[in-house]
């Protein structure tokens, strides 16, 4: 069967705005008496009381306003032109274009590009001509620092508006200048986690463990009653990359500074005890695996997740849309938690931030690119975006909520945005990344080789790229 990775439609809810009139008061013309002068008194006391409270009812709204929630947009027609590679999934943006141009008056025309490199050259060339579009939407993180963003980009970060970005986003967007933000996120994240049956958890009396240990005890009950514990799909190889790419939160929760060494040529797996066991932890999972979890593919293990076959799958919250699409609210059957370390309190999330909206800093339209970017990010933008494609995890938005109807498994993440228990995943911190990490995983996984080789291997494979991107590793 046919896998979309993102896709569907919700209701959005919005509500227009209404300022409270004025009374006016009338005397009567032959009033003369005190009766009346005190009726007229008190009349213009009660006009006095209401235009108090028209004024704290504008107050509340403009409140309202900063806080990111409804407001009236000032109508000023523009066009603007936005380039986007076609990967990039177009339901929920549009449905902000279209709100937006009802509402402010701003037309947005897309362009799309090629994808991937030659996607990425394009990019380049076009800033590089002056021929940049008004917006362009390109990789957040480390990536973005490739774009010489503090020449290219519109840096937002006095923006009264742009307070509601959360500090992942602003670490994600900064372009390795520190304070700045040279964009807006277009979509949720989605993070690298264990997906698991919820049923299957309540049919054999488990809990949500905090710490790997705990996980594996888990694996080990379910496996003893015939229940296959975990789920590989080792038939698309790109997957059995998760595992270790969800436990990044681990080893910087163990080396708080561990990318910048990293990148730095400091510190490597191989001689960092928290990044061999990101590899060990595929070794650990291996005696869990379905009996075909080299043949069986991500479409495969979804339909297994699901339908009860399989207890957990680690993979990207990518994977809960293509859920949904197949099985609709069958989706809510299934839970997330961050891929466990060793201390229970401190049990976290590797996330993945989206793609960027930057605003081309050579552009003559700046304030519509700012009134433009300041209404992607409001409730209501958010809301239409989420009605049109729904999210695999949380907003970098700070004070937005999911809508009522998101995956329990995003639910399920958000508690980890609120407690603060996320981090990057370590390809938006540098940008030094093998290129045979899928290989090098699937032989741990499938025992060909230790996670101390594996380990030392992945440094080996990192090395070339840090030299070709001159950087000073041993």
């Amino acid at each position: 069967m046919k896998r979309k990775l993102v896709s569907v439609l919700l209701c959005a809810a919005m509500v227009g705005t209404t300022l409270a009139g004025a009374t006016t008061v009338f005397a009567e013309e032959e009033a003369a008496t005190e009766e009346a002068a005190a009726e007229e008194t008190t009349d213009d006391a009660a006009t006095e009381e209401e235009a108090t409270e028209e004024t704290t009812e504008e107050a509340t709204e403009e409140e309202a306003s900063d806080e990111g929630g409804e407001k009236e947009w000032e109508y000023k027609e523009a066009e603007l032109t936005f380039l986007i590679d076609p990967d990039t999934p177009s339901q929920g943006y549009q449905a902000v274009f279209d709100l937006c141009e009802e509402k402010t008056g701003i037309h947005i025309e897309t362009e799309i590009r090629a994808s991937g490199g030659e996607g990425d050259n394009i990019v380049k060339t076009r800033l590089a001509s002056g021929d940049m579009a008004d917006l362009c939407g390109y990789n957040s993180g480390a990536k973005l620092g490739e774009l010489n963003p503090e020449e290219n980009f519109i840096d937002i970060s006095g923006e009264e508006w742009a307070s509601r970005l959360n500090d992942m986003w602003r670490q994600a967007a900064n372009g390795g200048n520190e304070g700045a933000i040279y964009g807006i996120p277009y979509a949720s994240t989605m993070s690298s986690a264990i997906l698991y049956n919820k049923d299957i958890y309540e049919e054999y009396g488990l809990e949500v463990p905090h710490t790997w240990d705990d996980f594996l005890a888990n694996c080990q009950t379910l496996q003893d009653n015939g229940v296959t514990p975990m789920i590989g799909s080792i038939g698309d190889s790109w997957t059995i990359q998760c595992t270790y790419l969800g436990d990044h939160y681990n080893v910087l929760a163990e080396n708080p500074n561990f990318a910048e060494e990293f990148e730095a040529g400091t510190a490597k797996y191989a001689t960092t005890p928290a990044g061999v066991e990101s590899f060990q932890k595929l070794a650990d999972l291996q005696p869990y695996f379905n009996e075909d979890y080299t043949a069986t593919t991500y479409a495969d293990a979804c339909d297994m997740l699901v339908n009860g076959d399989g207890a957990h799958y680690v993979i990207l919250t990518q994977a809960l849309s293509s859920i949904y699409d197949l099985y609709g609210d069958d989706v809510n059957k299934i839970g997330l938690f961050g891929v466990p370390g060793n201390d229970a309190e401190n049990h976290g999330l590797t996330v993945w931030t989206p793609t960027g909206i930057y605003g081309n800093a050579k552009s003559d339209k700046k304030e519509d690119i700012l009134r433009f970017m300041e209404f992607y990010t409001s409730d209501e933008a958010l809301d239409a975006f989420a009605a049109a494609q729904k999210p695999d995890g949380p907003y970098c938005i700070e004070g937005y909520e999911l809508p009522d109807d998101a995956y329990d498994a995003c639910k399920d993440a958000q508690a980890y945005f609120d407690e603060g228990k996320i981090s990057l995943a370590l390809e938006f911190q540098t940008s030094v990344k093998g290129t045979n990490c899928e290989y090098i995983c699937t032989e741990v996984a499938t025992g060909q080789t230790t996670a101390e080789e594996a380990a030392a291997a992945y440094d080996d494979d990192c090395k070339k790229q840090a030299t070709q991107l001159g950087l000073d590793w041993e």
